[in-house]
């Protein structure tokens, strides 16, 4: 639970030190948020079959009512670093072997996903500190470095070097300003 407290403080920082459970009522992506790093922990933890598989079960019953009623699909197996920021309501999709690190934003409709063919068949790996625009799409076996801003409407196909925008479709460097000033 260590980890979602710290997600509770990004939100705390960004709502203008709401009550955490306030924000846990009110917050769709906190709930998503939730739910994640709760049937994560159980995933990632060593325990016998005969209880973690129920668990499981009930993990994927409950991400479906939170994609059903937040539209934000987190999977359980997905890897998600601390301190995430879902920003708004619907239509974010993360692929369940994605790998999203610490301090990052995801804005609404922003897909993560698999893309590809033969070798080059994969989803992406996002570094630290991230912002991910509205509407982003981030597909295929690629990195995206740290302290990166991908603008809305952008479809990222290749791999992005850390400190640097992009924007686009497909997306190309615009500058190299980092997400300090987004995150």
């Amino acid at each position: 639970m260590a980890r979602f407290r710290q997600d509770i403080e990004k939100y705390k920082k960004y709502s203008g030190n709401k009550s955490g459970v306030i924000l846990l009522l009110t917050t769709q992506g906190l709930w998503a948020l939730c739910v994640y790093r709760f049937f994560n922990a159980i995933y990632r933890r060593r325990m016998p079959t005969i209880i973690k598989k129920p668990l499981l079960i009930l993990g994927v019953i409950c991400q479906k009512w939170i994609e059903l009623v937040a539209g934000i699909h987190l999977p359980y197996s997905a890897s998600i670093g601390v301190s995430c920021y879902i920003g708004h309501f619907g239509g974010i999709i993360v692929n369940s072997n994605a790998v999203i690190g610490a301090n990052c934003n995801i804005s609404q409709g922003v897909t993560i996903g698999v893309s590809g063919r033969d070798e080059k068949r994969g989803v992406p790996v996002i570094g630290n500190h991230v912002y991910m625009g509205a509407h982003a799409v981030i597909v295929g076996k690629i990195t995206v470095g740290d302290n990166c801003v991908i603008a809305a409407n952008s479809l990222v196909v290749k791999s992005v070097d850390a400190n640097t925008t992009v924007m686009g479709v497909p997306a190309v460097v615009v500058n190299n300003n980092t997400s300090k000033d987004y995150i």
